[in-house]
């Protein structure tokens, strides 16, 4: 359970939240973003209240296709699509597909070359590619990231998290990422923890961190 919980942010900024399994790390990302309603307060992304969009389910799915971009931890990719289609899926539903601004997200994620390739033939770290393309292409104020590495090896978990971060800073994007790895926590502007209920700073690697508190 969430306890009188804030978190502010700063646009382009990046912020990681750790916790013990069952603190509430994926119920604070679905109630961002709109997936669920809080018991009391206000939800803002990009000044627009989720909380009043809530009540009615085509404003909250328009809320999500202009300011949301979601990186899930199993992909959620579509197998019946290929690479470039699978990217392309956000920006044609909020209906401004900008062919140069894919390609260019694809160069700068190592993925161009596969745009003609069948998901499934595409290695664990190449769909995490795909995903992180899919959820910038359409330029959301806010990219939340649930387990973004959770499911590849060490050495691709790396690289892939080096891409999503640098890719949002390179994009003026604020992220989110909820990870239980310390070595993508770290990466972020701040780390933060989900302790009780509340976030607090956390200490990593001696890094200097700040507090959400």
């Amino acid at each position: 359970m969430l306890n009188n919980l804030s978190l502010n942010t700063r646009k382009g900024e990046s912020i990681s939240i750790q916790g013990a399994s069952g603190c509430g790390k994926s119920t604070l990302l679905s109630l961002i973003a709109g997936f669920e309603k809080p018991d009391s307060g206000d939800i803002l992304v990009n000044n627009l209240s989720i909380v009043n969009s809530g009540s009615n389910l085509k404003k909250i799915d328009d809320f999500r296709k202009e300011n949301l971009g979601i990186v899930f931890q199993s992909f959620n990719l579509f197998d019946c699509f290929n690479a470039w289609d699978n990217i392309a899926f956000t920006a044609r539903l909020k209906g401004n597909v900008d062919r140069d601004y894919q390609l260019a997200l694809m160069k700068q994620l190592g993925i161009l070359s596969l745009a003609q390739h069948p998901i499934s033939s595409l290695s664990g770290g190449e769909q995490q590619r795909c995903a992180i393309a899919r959820a910038l292409v359409h330029r959301p104020a806010l990219v939340l990231a649930d387990e973004p590495t959770g499911n590849l090896d060490e050495a691709t978990s790396d690289t892939v998290s080096d891409l999503l971060f640098e890719t949002c800073r390179h994009t003026d994007t604020t992220l989110v990422v909820v990870t239980h790895s310390n070595e993508v926590a770290v990466k972020a502007d701040r780390a933060l923890q989900l302790h009780q209920g509340v976030l607090e700073r956390a200490n990593i690697d001696n890094a200097t961190l700040t507090t959400a508190r």
